[in-house]
């Protein structure tokens, strides 16, 4: 894969430190809840030891739940996307590019020794690093990726 030519930087220089969890068994409501209130349109679902294992986002909640009318009262686990794709602290910023593409999340979070650090998103990238171009590019490798390839055929 070709690099991302983003100038050198730990995921750690961009990274939101204060991440909104949930628990594996916190019901539906209460998820949807956390997200209105903490104004974030992701939540890093843990174990019952805090570490994390799963996404949920406000899509998700959108697809598997209102439009599959799953009762708001259901554990969020049911809910969740998985595998759980992340990054590390010293991971450049590059190499984390490359994931995100790679896996197609827009969301990265960072996990130091099992823990729960903070998450980097593509907005993050745009903003932080002033490189709105390669965010574009990245978003839109992402996006391609994740939709069904008559999306994107010649029209005409």
């Amino acid at each position: 894969m070709v690099g991302y030519g983003l100038r050198a930087v730990h995921l750690h220089e961009l990274m939101t430190p204060g991440v909104v969890t949930a628990r594996l068994d916190d019901d539906v409501r209460h998820v949807a809840q956390l997200m209105r209130d903490r104004r974030v349109g992701s939540i890093i679902v843990c174990d019952p030891e805090g570490g994390p294992v799963a996404m949920v986002t406000d899509r998700d909640l959108a697809v598997r739940v209102l439009a599959e009318d799953r009762p708001p009262s259901e554990p969020i686990r049911n809910h969740v996307s998985r595998p759980l794709v992340c990054g590390e602290p010293h991971m450049d910023l590059d190499e984390a590019a490359a994931l995100m593409v790679q896996h197609r999340v827009r969301r990265l979070p960072i996990v130091d020794e099992g823990s729960l650090v903070g998450i980097v998103t593509l907005d993050d990238i745009a903003v932080r690093t002033g490189n709105l171009e390669v965010a574009q590019r990245m978003t839109q490798e992402v996006i391609e990726g994740a939709l069904p390839g008559f999306f994107f055929h010649e029209r005409g």
